[in-house]
């Protein structure tokens, strides 16, 4: 499988939105305080650091056996789901993914859909794909419902609406549902669930994500708190669930570690509250439940990360969020400054494979590299070894041959090659580098004040009047 449709995209203007985000102090303090509460819980959830360590090991181990054995596990996983009675469906894109949904509800002349949380339904902006043909698409996730109801994308792959307060929400509420307005969080919480309830018996269809695809039994696997998702997976008669190709495990025991790593690691639950088994559709004697079943694979470039043996370690991802909480970029700028689906840590090494170097290429260099993302994440990806792999990818000269990732070379420069190779050459002769250090300290006065971004928020630097060199021979020679 190949990954997504070549269309061009401007790059996404993360610089501005950076910036943007910084000078909204509301904006700062929510999430500086949702970030914090978020950490603590976490924490106290694991107060053995070595029971922590063992368990991102073999969670590790989990992910990396799957992700070998991708290619069986999937076909595994197909034949068990339709054995069970799912409808299985394969999607390169996610215009092959929005067009399978689609079709699904044309069968059904489906009107109105309710969606449980899923990210990969974000990726695929399924909501507005669906709305443009005259499917309603209705977020049933309290934090989604309440972003769809801002036209906004989720700020956090968790908490969705994790940049608002309750004032924000209680005004949203007020203005959008025409309801007295609170700041109640409990009351804000019993308006949404009001407001969503008739909703879950009038839909056609119901869409959910899914966390963990069982391969041995051919079992889809979403945790929730709300019900939202149990709801939108039994009330409506057709029940379409979507997610990546990489979500596959082999079988249930590998549920267990990365079912406890998950949920401590992204809301500090020791369980959630809802755990969901789905295997198949409605039986003749069974009295609840959804008359059919699809299950939808998206690729979405997620088979170009699988192909790079180094990269492949992206597809490790349980979505828990942890390297999100504990970035200091994410952290002061929230998630809507990326301008994708995933942002944070992880979505900066996902989302290169999924729109191409040159509509991310700001990302990966959207770090302070200070390894936080890599020493929380619950399933030991290399975060930041995979952020240096793809700055190299960004700046290395287009090559003849397939690209490592789609849009390599989006900002190489002729112009910094060059000065790269006069500094190995200068680094590499001892007669030119002492024939530059000596140019340097006496020429150090025609050093231009404004040296491009590294003058932005800096002195220019200026050489000394001799070099370490000279100074060390003089002390040298006066001994």
């Amino acid at each position: 499988m190949s990954h997504v449709a070549d269309t061009p995209a401007q790059p996404i203007a993360f610089t501005r939105n950076a910036r943007e985000a910084l000078a909204d102090a509301q904006l700062r303090r929510n999430f500086r305080g949702a970030m914090d509460a978020l950490m603590d819980k976490r924490r106290n959830q694991f107060p053995d650091g070595d029971e922590l360590e063992r368990l991102r090991a073999f969670g590790n181990r989990v992910r990396a056996r799957a992700l070998s054995k991708l290619p069986d596990l999937l076909e595994r996983l197909e034949a068990n789901l339709v054995r069970n009675g799912v409808q299985v469906h394969w999607a390169e894109t996610v215009e092959e993914a929005n067009a399978i949904v689609h079709g699904i509800a044309e069968r059904h002349a489906a009107r109105k859909v309710i969606k449980g949380k899923s990210m990969v339904s974000e990726e695929m902006e399924m909501n507005h794909y669906l709305g443009a043909r005259g499917v309603d698409c209705l977020e049933s996730d309290m934090g989604e419902f309440i972003v769809q109801l801002r036209a906004e994308k989720p700020s956090h792959i968790i908490m969705p609406a994790i940049h608002l307060n309750a004032g924000q929400v209680a005004k949203l509420f007020h203005d959008k549902l025409a309801v007295e307005y609170t700041e109640d969080v409990d009351r804000l919480i019993q308006i949404g669930r009001e407001t969503l309830r008739r909703n879950f018996f009038e839909a056609d269809i119901g869409v959910s994500g899914v966390n963990f695809a069982i391969a041995e039994t051919g079992t889809l696997l979403l945790v929730e708190n709300e019900g939202n998702g149990r709801m939108s997976t039994t009330v409506p008669p057709v029940h379409i669930a979507v997610t990546g190709i990489e979500k596959v495990v082999e079988n249930l025991r590998d549920v267990i570690p990365l079912l406890s790593l998950l949920t401590r690691s992204a809301t500090g639950q020791p369980i959630t509250t809802y755990v969901n088994m789905i295997s198949g559709p409605r039986k003749a004697d069974e009295l609840d439940g959804p008359q059919e079943v699809h299950l939808v694979l998206l690729d979405n470039g997620r088979s170009q990360a699988f192909a790079d043996g180094e990269l492949r370690q992206t597809l490790n991802c349980i979505r828990c969020g942890a390297c999100m909480n504990h970035c200091p970029v994410y952290t002061r700028i929230g998630g809507h400054a990326y301008g994708t689906v995933y942002p944070g840590p992880i979505g900066k090494i996902v989302t290169p494979h999924m729109l191409g170097l040159e509509t991310t290429r700001d990302l990966p260099t959207a770090s302070s590299m200070c390894g936080a993302c890599g020493e929380v994440c619950p399933v030991k990806i290399p975060i930041p070894s995979l952020l240096r792999r793809l700055r190299e990818e960004a700046v290395r000269a287009p090559a003849a041959e397939p690209h490592h990732v789609r849009g390599q070379g989006a900002k190489h420069s002729r112009k910094e090659t060059l000065v790269w190779r006069v500094w190995r050459t200068l680094n590499t002769s001892p007669g030119l580098y002492r024939a530059a250090m000596y140019a340097g300290t006496r020429l150090r006065g025609l050093m231009p004040a404004d040296i491009g971004p590294w003058t932005r928020y800096r002195s220019a630097p200026k050489p000394a009047a001799r070099s370490l060199h000279e100074l060390a021979r003089e002390h040298l020679g006066e001994q």
